[in-house]
């Protein structure tokens, strides 16, 4: 059965997948929200690294917690990101666009991916492949990575107003 999405009400503010690619490639943080305890959302700001080849976003992070119980229940969720934005000279409006991502997410259980992932994010914040070495030999073992697979995904433009 096909999931049927809601198209965006504010069709015209409605960014292109490119955009949104563009958007998920160069951003280093998003809200990730689950389904936490007692059915409440549970969003929570994290590091993400987008996969352009596997169009997967991956995660990193400890391997207990409210997220991960959460996930082991239900593993459908949501993902936004947004750029910080801009002011136009003279007004008090704020200009930025957002990505929203609906997917299911899954625990990486090979280590050797799950290292290659935390490369890959530790690269969005520095190229010291030193350093990114040192820290996977010390804390990797201690690393739960997790893999997002978009069933969906949309952007748009915002002006506040």
């Amino acid at each position: 059965m096909e999931k049927k999405f809601r198209p965006m009400r504010r069709f015209k503010q409605q960014l292109t997948q490119e955009e949104c690619v563009e958007i998920l490639k160069t951003e280093v943080r998003g809200v990730l929200s689950v389904l936490g305890d007692d059915d409440y959302p549970y969003g929570i700001p994290i590091d993400f690294y987008y996969n352009q080849q596997d169009n997967k976003i991956y995660f990193h992070g400890a391997k207990e917690g409210h997220k991960i119980d959460s996930i082991k229940k239900h593993n459908k969720v949501s993902f936004c990101v947004f750029v910080k934005g801009n002011r136009l000279k003279d007004h008090w409006a704020l200009h930025f666009k957002s990505v929203v991502v609906f997917g299911k997410i899954e625990i990486v259980e090979d280590f050797d991916k799950a290292m290659e992932i935390c490369r890959n994010l530790s690269l969005k914040f520095t190229k010291d492949t030193s350093e990114i070495d040192i820290m996977i030999q010390k804390y990797g073992k201690n690393v739960m990575c997790l893999e997002l697979t978009p069933e969906h995904i949309t952007g748009k433009t915002i002006t506040e107003k």
